[in-house]
């Protein structure tokens, strides 16, 4: 197969998740309502835990890096697609597309490390709370936050780098509503299989290794609850830690599909069908699961809602 001319047109074509239809307007407008939600509920989020002095403890500093990613992440692909059936068009530069597989996996990774964090900050809360301020401090929260930005960071250079180096033959259209590795590597002539393997090295280090972790940390906290006398507790724990693990099954689940199968094995109906989850679905519903369920959280929502009429006087 012969490289295409890159110097002729170096723009990329999205297909999308729908065509420039009249039938396609009522799922335009869901994604453009989801978008609007998913931005104005992280970003509350956020404006809570930073005015809120109850809510400045390690797990809400954790929830607010979570928030930031999720804004991100969803700005980065969904405001591309709301342009793009607006206008007609379905390209994307060069630059764009490496910027968007860039910002994309580093939030990807970025957040499945976050999350195992939280999940260990629930578990020294709940099974170990005597020495939580020692093992829990804003040192180790800090850390914990900027290591998962750093390594995010580190793993996309590497990654970008090498999808954007390969040579892609004949047809520039990516059948996806982003730009996304898999789909992306569809596009080479050259055998790409040796970074294949770098995939499933990186896929054991942010998917399988934390959704291990956070599998293994609310099984101890389950296990913990359960030894507790009052019945009450052991139902309000067992609701938060089942809706925990449906959004981390939600997120991880579909993310493990995507990124540790062999390109061969990748259609893209199920391709474009399961990046919906890790990046619409569960940055909108991380907010609600992980905060908002949470009295503390809506106690200080009701406190900035009592300061509004105030501050207008």
């Amino acid at each position: 197969m012969i490289p295409e001319n890159q110097t002729s047109s170096r723009d990329f074509i999205l297909l999308g998740l729908f065509s420039s239809s009249h039938t396609s307007l009522v799922f335009f407008s869901s994604l453009f309502i989801v978008f609007i939600l998913t931005v104005t509920e992280n970003t509350l989020l956020i404006l809570l835990i930073h005015r809120d002095f109850h809510l400045h403890s390690p797990m809400y500093f954790l929830l607010s890096h979570l928030s930031f990613m999720d804004i991100l992440h969803i700005s980065n692909i969904i405001p591309k697609v709301i342009t793009n059936f607006l206008s007609g068009t379905r390209t994307i530069s060069f630059a764009g597309c490496g910027f968007q597989v860039f910002l994309s996996l580093i939030l990807l990774g970025g957040e499945c490390l976050l999350l195992a964090a939280m999940s260990y900050d629930r578990y020294v809360a709940i099974c170990h709370p005597l020495h939580y301020v020692m093992l829990m401090s804003d040192s180790v929260s800090v850390l914990l936050a900027m290591g998962s930005w750093l390594v995010g960071t580190l793993n996309s250079i590497v990654h970008t780098a090498y999808v954007l180096h390969f040579p892609f033959c004949h047809s520039r259209t990516i059948d996806h509503f982003f730009c996304e590795v898999p789909a992306m590597l569809k596009l080479s002539c050259v055998d790409t299989s040796q970074y294949e393997q770098g995939i499933y090295v990186s896929g054991i280090i942010f998917l399988l290794i934390p959704f291990s972790m956070i599998s293994v940390s609310y099984v101890k906290i389950l296990h913990t609850v359960l030894q507790t006398k009052s019945s009450e507790a052991r139902k309000k724990s067992f609701s938060t830690c089942s809706f925990h693990m449906v959004v981390v099954i939600m997120y991880y689940g579909p993310f493990i599909f995507t990124y540790m199968r062999p390109k061969s094995y990748h259609t893209p109906g199920q391709d474009k069908f399961l990046a919906i989850f890790y990046t619409i679905l569960t940055p909108t519903l991380n907010p609600i699961i992980y905060s908002f369920r949470n009295k503390d959280v809506l106690k200080a929502m009701k406190n900035m809602l009592n300061c509004i009429p105030l501050a207008k006087k």
